[in-house]
């Protein structure tokens, strides 16, 4: 686990960067998952709420839901998993990273690194 993520329930990381937050799945998410071989993603500019669904999953076992951790706006999206959706499978808490939010929010509400552990 990286101790500089938080962890929303429902298994999305969020990580500070710059200013804003990258977001992606957890490593217990995707082994949950499979193999990814499709990943939708928001346009730059959209506004996502906390909770509320922001990407989709597909993998060779299921399709799943990628909610927001915290509400803002994207900011970035991973083009590269438009033409190599399998990093998120190689690489969730790193290249396989979603979005990135403009945000306010704190992640002070979401779970630590060791408190999502525990859950997992």
């Amino acid at each position: 686990m990286d101790q500089d993520r938080r962890y929303a329930e429902t298994h999305e990381w969020a990580l500070p960067v710059e200013g804003g937050v990258r977001v992606g799945i957890s490593a217990f998410a995707r082994s949950e998952l499979g193999e990814v071989v499709f990943v939708d993603l928001p346009d730059v500019g959209d506004a996502v709420d906390a909770g509320e669904r922001m990407a989709l999953v597909e993998s060779i076992k299921a399709v799943a839901d990628v909610y927001a951790p915290v509400s803002g706006t994207v900011r970035a999206v991973n083009d590269e998993l438009d033409e190599r959706p399998e990093t998120v499978s190689e690489d969730p808490l790193g290249a396989g990273w979603m979005v990135e939010l403009d945000t306010d929010e704190s992640l002070d509400d979401l779970l630590s690194a060791a408190e999502y552990d525990e859950r997992v």
